[in-house]
């Protein structure tokens, strides 16, 4: 099968694009990074910034079986301090990019087989935590956009999902776990006692965007160690 994955240089991306090659699947890359080594395959890749528009000649499969949108960012500030274009950078980022993609390739994504998209929100966009306004409201906005897509896209069999994680292991999240005080403190907040990794993350994604979850859709999968629905522990 083939697969876009959009931020696949680093962090989850890169764990989900080594995880389709290991299967057996052709993978494209779109990110901002130059390219990384990778240990399972040699994908096709290209830089692109989805924060702008796309240009016309990014390499694109003639026929798609799923798109997984990872790019994110991680900005957690007290709301009295954030200014209005810290919320638009967030929305441009983490909404806007994954409708410019979409929209890019969405005449490529083979319809009637079940064809799949994944987008990613965050455990905040529906628990509410201290200094989370910006993404946690960007999320919300991804989390609206994949159940909409959804039902537009199914009448084609076209299935549109989002994972939800909680603090993972990246180096997107390398400041809050830069430390083994900070790290036991992010392990304590969850039920599972740990931090999320790219592999947890990984294993969810490819869930979703394969046709194993073949008669799932408009779903936001928490992969959060519990965070979101055990509380008092």
């Amino acid at each position: 099968m083939t697969y876009l994955v959009v931020g696949g240089s680093s962090g989850i991306g890169k764990a989900v694009v080594e995880r389709l090659l290991a299967d057996g699947h052709a993978v494209t890359v779109w990110a901002r990074r130059e390219k990384p080594s990778y240990e399972s395959g040699d994908p096709e890749y290209a830089q692109v910034d989805v924060t702008e528009d796309l240009p016309d000649d990014l390499p694109v499969p003639d026929a798609l079986d799923g798109v997984f949108y990872a790019p994110g960012n991680i900005q957690l500030a007290p709301f009295r301090g954030l200014k209005a274009e810290a919320f638009a950078h967030d929305y441009n980022v983490n909404v806007l990019g994954a409708v410019r993609v979409l929209q890019a390739v969405l005449p490529r994504i083979a319809d009637g087989h079940g064809a799949s998209v994944v987008l990613v929100s965050t455990v905040a966009a529906t628990t509410g935590m201290n200094f989370h306004t910006s993404i946690a409201a960007a999320k919300a906005g991804v989390e609206g956009l994949a159940r909409s897509l959804a039902a537009e896209l199914a009448p084609k069999n076209v299935r549109v999902n989002v994972i939800a994680p909680s603090l993972t292991d990246t180096p997107l999240a390398a400041k809050l776990l830069d430390n083994d005080k900070k790290r036991e403190r992010s392990a304590e907040r969850h039920p599972l006692k740990r931090v999320g990794t790219v592999d947890d993350m990984a294993e969810a994604v490819t869930y979703l965007l394969t046709p194993r979850s073949g008669w799932v859709t408009a779903q936001v999968l928490g992969v959060d160690g519990g965070m979101s629905r055990i509380s008092g522990l």
